[in-house]
């Protein structure tokens, strides 16, 4: 005959384990020590099933002095859930927005202990670099593109619109050096190829004003608001900005991949741009100011731990590189296309008059 212990039974049940030394606590006249011995439990042990509750007492300690604060904890909860981020990253953003410096491994505690769950991206292995980054010289091979500022995939619905309400600027036009991931980057209300060709224009020639002299390649996607697939305007294009040593390079159709390095820098912007200060400013100068100082901790104060970085931020790689480029090549301004074009009208006036050879009738194309 197998008889069961009453540690055995407390393993499976520890209230009907308190019941069973209380019916033999009755048993034997309410003895303390002669149940003990029956069982083979300590007295202790007796008491606690005979005068406490039948349910095991909490553990929890009464005073957690280090304990995270349930306000907190309910901030880390409802921003998780709505950027999607996990630890490492919700760490840093929640620093940057509020303020809160708590550890990875808190976070990760909380977001496990309230089963938020984490979302899945596809991702594709085996590919081939885009370059060869340790050999590229800074300042000559760039990718231009474009970002939609007003997107409900991307960005929390309250950021969306309260952007759409305060009519701050819809596009960002960004064009990123390769070598360094130094960006130069612009803001607009309309996506058109005048504001497309101003953009290449300003950027070309602030860096020629600052001494950088090698041949510079652009590669881009084939958007309107460049060349749009049009043979006969890339040739024209590459045409009038030889006189900068500049080349236009589309990517082939369906190849969004060759785009890679500034594709990446659009997450960045929503993550620690758009989704933090966006709410902050009610007019388009307060917007911009908070992008030029985001364009600047990118370049000089934001490590980068992209192919080739080594995780030094764009302007320590650009001083590593030792080229005899002005460092003042950093101080570019964020503007925005419209207030350029009302002041200095099309760029494409200001090349027919350099080049004597160029007229364009169409500057506003595609507005």
């Amino acid at each position: 005959m197998n008889i069961i212990s009453y540690h055995e039974l407390r393993k499976l049940s520890p209230q009907k384990a308190r019941e069973v030394v209380r019916k033999v606590f009755e048993a034997n006249n309410r003895n303390v020590s002669k149940t003990a011995k029956i069982l083979g439990i300590a007295r202790a042990t007796v008491r606690r099933a005979v005068y406490d509750c039948l349910e095991d007492k909490s553990r929890r300690p009464k005073n957690s002095p280090k304990k995270l604060k349930s306000e907190f904890e309910d901030i880390i909860v409802e921003e998780a859930k709505r950027t999607g981020f996990r630890y490492r990253r919700l760490s840093t953003y929640l620093q940057k927005k509020y303020g809160l410096v708590i550890s990875e491994n808190t976070i990760k505690s909380v977001l496990k202990r309230n089963k938020v769950p984490k979302k899945t991206r596809k991702t594709k292995k085996g590919e081939r670099s885009l370059y060869d980054y340790e050999a590229l010289i800074p300042f000559s091979e760039f990718q231009l593109d474009t970002k939609h500022l007003l997107d409900k995939e991307s960005l929390p619905k309250e950021v969306y619109e309260h952007m759409k309400n305060y009519r701050l600027p819809r596009y960002e036009w960004n064009m990123i050096d390769v070598a360094t991931r130094t960006r130069f980057t612009a803001y607009s209300y309309e996506l058109n190829s005048t504001f497309g060709f101003m953009f290449i224009s300003i950027v070309a020639l602030w860096l020629r004003v600052h001494n950088v002299r090698g041949r510079m390649k652009i590669r881009m996607d084939n958007g309107m608001e460049f060349c749009g697939g049009s043979e006969r305007k890339l040739n024209e294009w590459n045409e009038i900005f030889e006189k900068l040593d500049l080349q236009l390079s589309p990517i082939p159709p369906r190849a969004k991949h060759m785009m890679g390095v500034i594709e990446n820098t659009h997450r960045a912007d929503d993550e620690y741009f758009l989704m933090i200060h966006a709410e902050r400013c009610k007019r388009k100068e307060e917007f911009l100011d908070k992008a030029q100082r985001w364009q600047d901790t990118w370049n000089k104060a934001r490590p980068n731990n992209g192919k080739g970085m080594k995780g030094m931020t764009p302007y320590e790689k650009f001083r590593e590189s030792k080229i005899m480029v002005s460092g003042h090549v950093y101080e570019y301004p964020v503007v925005l296309l419209e207030e350029v074009f009302r002041k200095v009208g099309s760029l494409y006036y200001l090349f027919n008059k350099l080049t004597g050879k160029y007229v364009f009738t169409n500057c506003h194309t595609n507005r």
